[in-house]
């Protein structure tokens, strides 16, 4: 995947090393600005004091930094491309923010540990990834690649792009694993939109995205775990669901086509169509 070069992400928070507290973030935030402001220093200096630690202290490898600005740049990706598809129906594209922290996190959402992996929090419109996942992606699923590190990407902005065209809120049979498939399906939207922009992808690229859609089904990671496989218990759909769904976004590139993921007719634990 061809990515260096490229302008990054203006809409970053980097709370690495920061034990998860953000200055400025939620009620801690306030406070913080509160006791700063009548002793007269530095909001960031009294992180420490709070149990968030000193950001200054925390020391990152040659390799993680390219990591990071790798998901910047495909972070500022996702932004052009989805800014361009909303334009093109007359709505305008709410851009997202991108947080990376390092062991824990507090987000809209709650707190969080790298346990869970990246995710999106519609309460506060942010996508949180502690970047140890892409090692993780490795080792645990298998699946090199940086374009498999782009898709989880772009699958996470999916879910914030499915929260503006309305979907999250609609009630239906298995919601989740609707929501979770479409945002498969986007990720391929995003996809075929930004290599028709970009040029950037090579041999190989999308069957790194495949194989990974394939690890991190809710089958695949069931019979990983000694469990048997039951698809009413399923959260995120099955890896041929995933595999699918993701490469009919990138064939396809409709926006419109991720209402088949809500249509009745559509048994999100059965096959996939045709």
């Amino acid at each position: 995947m061809e990515w260096e070069g490229r302008e990054e992400s203006k809409n970053v928070e980097d709370r690495r090393g920061m034990g998860g507290l953000a200055v400025g973030g939620g009620i801690g935030g306030a406070i913080l600005a509160l006791i700063a402001v009548v002793l007269g220093v530095n909001p960031q200096a009294l992180t420490g004091l709070l149990g968030g630690g000193q950001k200054g202290e925390y020391k990152a490898s040659p390799e993680e930094e390219k990591q990071a600005k790798f998901t910047k740049v495909i972070f500022h990706d996702t932004e052009v491309v989805w800014d361009e598809q909303f334009r093109k129906t007359g709505k305008s594209y709410k851009k997202p923010t991108l947080v990376l922290y390092s062991n824990r996190v507090e987000s809209g959402c709650g707190s969080a540990d790298a346990s869970v992996g990246p995710f999106y929090c519609p309460s506060d419109e942010k996508v949180y990834i502690d970047l140890s996942f892409y090692r993780d992606m490795e080792k645990k699923f298998g699946s090199p690649g940086e374009f498999a590190r782009a898709y989880v990407l772009a699958h996470e902005v999916g879910h914030h792009v499915q929260k503006l065209l309305g979907y999250s809120g609609r009630k239906i049979d298995h919601q989740s694993v609707r929501l979770e498939l479409q945002a498969d399906y986007l990720a391929g939207v995003w996809a075929h939109h930004a290599q028709d922009k970009f040029n950037f992808l090579q041999k190989g690229d999308i069957d790194a995205a495949l194989n990974l859609a394939k690890e991190i089904g809710d089958d695949r990671l069931a019979k990983r775990a000694g469990r048997t496989v039951n698809p009413d218990n399923f959260s995120h759909g099955s890896s041929e669901q995933r595999r699918y769904w993701f490469y009919e976004g990138f064939k396809s590139g409709s926006v419109e086509g991720a209402g088949r993921l809500f249509d009745p007719s559509f048994d999100p634990l059965g096959k996939p169509p045709g």
